[in-house]
């Protein structure tokens, strides 16, 4: 074993010091310009975004949050419409319809730990609207599956997509499947910036213009009040540096994937883990690893070696669904959802490990079960 390393689960500092220059050319450029809100460089963005993922129409919005609850309220959500969600998601997936009107549902989890498909079939009611599928740690669930049950029960579609920019299910990218689809730029996803921020795709143009409208005080594109409305808007100062991001990001993903190949390479054999889906796995799917997530034998002990080790590991959302959480009231029970929350832990993903890093926890893993 090697000597012992500092190998933080995400180094928040590096996102700025390792680009400290062009960032601070950046924010120089947007201050002397005074542009601060709503101005070339949050529409460049939002141009990028649509064509990104192949989208008519983005809006630049405060958070992901916010776009989901957007986007309900552009769908037309009323009291007491139902809306199914996996359990396995951050709650804001639920507190997204709760906000926007509507009653969330949380459903159960398939092999894949996604939105199990017979779970959401068996769970539509007379009340139900919508589904809310979650494309979870930079994979697109089985989309096929999700939108024929949504036909066959005309219901409506929105992707919490916030940890999937650039994430396809054969050749489609996620938060394009339905009639919207939230991303987020949080500074740990993927494509992060320095602070909250969030973008929502639709290629329906009516919700587009809802959406428009909900974001900035009920302004249409020109600068119309036409409905009531709020301040949601993505900072142009964040979408300036979103923009310069953008230019890298397929490397970005090109080297996530590089490191879940050595995770898989190094981790496949142990009997004790249960990894993600390998990069080259299953045809259909193309994921970006916004997280590295798998289920462990002994979970909590081997967290604690970790961090013996100086590796940081989290275990996501506290290590409960959004069903397990009392104080929402939610009476159903998901044993593949509570079992996978037992297990669950994430490892090290980001641009800031060497391959050598990723050695050092994957052998800490090994020497962890060896004991």
């Amino acid at each position: 074993m090697s000597e012992l390393r500092k190998i933080p689960f995400f180094d928040y500092p590096r996102l700025f010091l390792d680009d400290r220059e062009e960032i601070l050319s950046t924010v120089e450029e947007v201050g002397r310009r005074g542009a601060f809100i709503m101005q070339k460089d949050l529409a460049e963005f939002e141009s990028t975004l649509s064509s990104f993922t192949g989208a008519k129409h983005a809006v630049g919005v405060a958070n992901a949050t916010d776009g989901l609850e957007l986007a309900w309220l552009a769908v037309g959500l009323n009291k007491g419409d139902e809306v199914i969600i996996s359990s396995h998601t951050m709650l804001a997936t639920a507190s997204a319809i709760v906000t926007a009107g509507g009653t969330p549902v949380p459903v159960e989890i398939g092999p894949d730990n996604l939105i199990d498909a017979a779970a959401v079939a068996a769970a539509v009611t007379p009340r139900t609207v919508g589904i809310s599928p979650t494309q979870l740690n930079g994979r697109t669930c089985d989309m096929d599956a999700i939108m024929e049950i949504a036909a066959k029960n005309n219901l409506v579609v929105v992707e919490d997509a916030a940890q999937a920019l650039g994430s396809r299910f054969k050749g489609k990218h996620a938060g394009t499947f339905g009639v919207a689809g939230s991303f987020s730029f949080f500074p740990a996803k993927v494509l992060g910036c320095f602070g909250d921020g969030g973008g929502v795709i639709t290629n329906d143009s009516q919700i587009y213009e809802k959406l428009y409208q909900l974001h900035d005080h009920g302004r249409d594109t020109n600068g119309d009040i036409k409905s009531w409305g709020r301040n949601s808007r993505l900072d142009n100062l964040q979408a300036a540096i979103l923009n310069k991001r953008f230019v890298r990001y397929q490397e970005v993903i090109a080297r996530r994937r590089v490191i879940a190949s050595l995770y898989q390479s190094h981790l496949g054999n142990l009997e004790e883990l249960q990894l993600p889906p390998a990069p080259e796995e299953n045809g259909h799917h193309f994921d970006v690893y916004q997280n590295y997530e798998l289920q462990a034998d002994k979970r909590d002990e081997l967290k604690k070696y970790l961090a013996e080790q100086g590796i940081g590991t989290i275990i996501q959302w506290g290590g409960k669904g959004v069903h397990q959480w009392d104080g929402l009231g939610f009476t159903q029970t998901l044993p593949m959802v509570e079992r996978f929350f037992e297990r669950s832990i994430m490892l090290p993903m980001n641009m800031f490990i060497s391959d050598d890093d990723v050695s050092y926890v994957c052998d800490s893993i090994k020497n962890f079960y060896r004991k």
